[in-house]
């Protein structure tokens, strides 16, 4: 990974809004231009305009591609040519045109590698248009151009806080119908994902929330969770997705359980947006996730009521700029540090020709420590250590060092004798070892066989008084 600046597009939203406000006030302290370079898609006379109206203090260049954009400095890229009518505070259909006139020139230049990451600033989700089509807000109209059939998600992000639904914006009686078992395990594995890649977090550990104000099998004021959203958290679980839950949203957030998980899942929009905006109040910024872009924007709305007052705080906007750059960052060190895994340590069993570092000895490998309660092995000199292989038969040989020699007789002939005591004679002649009884053939066999030995004469016993 170099060091270079990373290229940052900003489309210039909805241009009767607080969209040029925004971008000049977070672009207006030198140490922003050090951390990335901006590329403006807008319109220049509309930048021109709300600069020397508002007496901003923003000094940009003018140009024609992303190719010419430099370092160090404000570059603002003519993606909207021709005359824009400017009336603060009023939405229009200009205003509106103006606005997906830019951004479709910023996913033209993303196809082409011109820059990296995307901000987008506010748009109206009712005034959002081109040739008929009405987008509900960014992430619909990026998903459209770049998502080749994948669905985004949208995360509220604040200090520590991840959010995101499974509905989404839809109208409040749609939602039952729209909550489905797939739904819940393909969202809530897409900010699996998301969370480990974009943010770098190793075991990211999620909590979903249920759709009703209790579930308690007794007190349950419906069955989605028994019957839906239950059985989908086991499944993301067998997955090995520590996903927890289902929640009551009411107890989640009043005894701020959000502060124990890396990200929360809901089943639909309200019920994240509604405490997150209490909690987070200027500086949320909105992630799309799930698609090959990076973007973020701001948490606002184009807010026609305080435009060309001088009113809007940056803070969100400037916290959006950061969240691209970080992501990139993190998603550039996620993909080279798994790029090139390394091989499995291990083969299968019926795989015998290659001996692998961790290989498993194989079963019936002889212990090379003796057996518990006996089996000592002679000390002698080598060559001469020969051991009894039969059972039962385990008692080595007292004769002097070189005669070392063990009694193999067959089972069954193990009869020991009755001298007296003191009187212990030994067995000095190796007995040819039956091949039928014994798997190994007995060395002694091979070597010159020694003279018998008269025993020791010792003093008979004396009779007891």
């Amino acid at each position: 990974m170099d060091n270079r600046r990373i290229k940052v597009a900003i489309t210039h939203g909805d241009t009767n809004g607080i969209g040029y406000e925004l971008i000049f006030k977070a672009f207006n302290e030198p140490e922003m231009l050090e951390y990335c370079t901006p590329i403006i898609y807008g319109s220049p006379k509309v930048a021109a305009y709300y600069r020397k109206a508002m007496n901003l203090p923003a000094q940009f260049s003018i140009i024609q591609k992303a190719e010419d954009a430099e370092d160090g400095r404000i570059n603002l890229l003519a993606a909207v040519e021709e005359e824009v009518k400017v009336d603060m505070g009023m939405p229009t259909p200009e205003s509106g045109a103006a606005a997906v006139k830019a951004l479709d020139r910023a996913m033209t230049d993303y196809r082409d590698g011109l820059y990296d990451v995307l901000v987008t600033a506010p748009v109206s989700n009712q005034n959002i248009k081109i040739e008929g089509y009405t987008f509900q807000d960014h992430k619909d109209y990026i998903e459209t151009c770049l998502g080749d059939g994948n669905h985004a998600l949208t995360l509220l992000l604040g200090n520590n806080l991840r959010f995101a639904s499974i509905t989404g914006r839809i109208p409040m009686t749609q939602v039952p119908k729209a909550i489905t078992a797939e739904g819940i395990i393909q969202k809530t594995t897409l900010l699996w994902q998301t969370l480990k890649r974009d943010f770098l977090i190793t075991n990211p550990r999620i909590a979903v929330l249920a759709l009703n104000p209790s579930i308690n099998e007794d007190q349950s004021s419906g069955t989605e969770e028994r019957n839906i959203i239950i059985p989908a958290i086991n499944t993301l679980a067998d997955q090995g997705i520590q996903a927890f839950g289902p929640y009551p949203a009411e107890e989640f957030f009043s005894r701020e359980y959000y502060n124990e998980f890396d990200g929360v899942m809901a089943m639909f929009h309200d019920q994240v947006a509604v405490p997150f905006n209490s909690i987070e109040t200027t500086d949320g910024v909105l992630y799309t996730a799930g698609l090959p872009i990076i973007h973020a924007e701001a948490n606002s709305t184009p807010r026609y009521d305080m435009t060309g007052f001088d009113e809007a705080d940056a803070l969100s906007f400037r916290n959006a700029v950061f969240t691209v750059l970080e992501a990139f960052r993190c998603r550039e060190n996620c993909d080279e540090a798994t790029q090139n895994p390394l091989p499995k340590l291990f083969h299968e069993k019926r795989d015998e020709s290659e001996k692998v570092r961790f290989a498993i000895p194989k079963k019936n490998v002889p212990s090379p420590f003796p057996p518990k309660g006996g089996n000592k092995q002679n000390n002698g000199p080598k060559g001469n250590n020969e051991q009894n292989a039969q059972k039962g038969n385990n008692e080595q040989s007292n004769a002097p060092k070189g005669n070392h020699e063990q009694n193999n007789a067959p089972k069954g002939n193990n009869e020991q004798s009755n001298a007296p005591k003191g009187n212990h004679e030994q067995n000095t002649h190796a007995q040819q070892t039956d091949k039928k009884l014994t798997q190994q053939p007995n060395p002694a066999e091979k070597q010159a066989q020694p003279a018998p030995q008269k025993p020791a004469e010792q003093p008979a016993p004396q009779p007891a008084e």
